[in-house]
């Protein structure tokens, strides 16, 4: 069994003390290390090795984006996914975060269950934009282009027709699964679509894609998937 090594970053001890507890009651999961701070945050990832980072967004000293844009920038830390926790989930800077490279964000008032399989599900790659009203904000955010980074849509020539089928369906928020079902191809055929063009586009996970897809024109807040498909 593959154990998830988990890093809690949150400048309440009480609250890591919490995620801890039912953290490492979960077989497949395990609490590698605790920071109170951005920087340490950053500082653990590297010498923990940590698989997943739940990050809060406020914290003293480097807060929470600009921990999530240090770990995203270093190669070393390719593999490291960056779930936020916030209080305040259609602030702003939870758009910012998912900018900086974080595969998805939670409100601290999750329900356990649901904590759990949001960390299982980013571990995987997977992209964590739920529930559909908060997606709907996402996009309305990243759909304004943010001064002095604007993504180049000529990066999307790179990609195949069934690629840019399957990167709208991405952003949509659709899983693998969906993707399948609305392709008529298997969701492995869907996941190998959406793993390429992450290749190709440079992008750690299905979160990034979806900013790519937006902020390069892609897709729009309001674009409909549901017109039909064929192979």
């Amino acid at each position: 069994m593959t154990i998830i090594r988990v890093l809690l970053a949150d400048d309440q001890a009480l609250l890591r003390g919490t995620f801890r507890l039912l953290i490492d009651a979960q077989e497949d999961m395990k609490v590698v290390g605790e920071a109170a701070d951005g920087r340490q945050a950053v500082d653990l990832a590297r010498t923990h090795r940590a698989d997943v980072v739940l990050m809060d967004i406020r914290m003293p000293g480097m807060d929470g984006i600009a921990a999530t844009r240090m770990i995203g920038e270093d190669e070393d830390l390719a593999g490291v996914k960056v779930l936020v926790l916030t209080t305040f989930e259609v602030e702003e800077s939870v758009v910012e975060a998912l900018r900086a490279g974080a595969s998805g964000f939670l409100g601290k008032g999750v329900e356990p269950a649901q904590l759990l399989d949001a960390i299982r599900l980013v571990a995987q790659g997977e992209a964590l934009l739920s529930p559909a009203a908060t997606r709907g904000l996402i996009a309305r955010f990243l759909a304004r282009p943010e001064p002095g980074s604007p993504a180049d849509p000529s990066a999307l020539s790179a990609l195949t027709p069934r690629e840019l089928e399957v990167l709208r369906l991405v952003a949509a928020g659709l899983s693998n699964q969906e993707i399948a079902e609305r392709l008529f191809v298997t969701a492995t055929t869907a996941k190998t679509h959406a793993n390429r063009a992450m290749t190709k586009l440079g992008a750690r996970d299905r979160a990034q894609l979806v900013v790519i897809a937006y902020e390069t024109g892609l897709v729009h807040p309001g674009t409909r998937t549901d017109s039909p498909s064929s192979r």
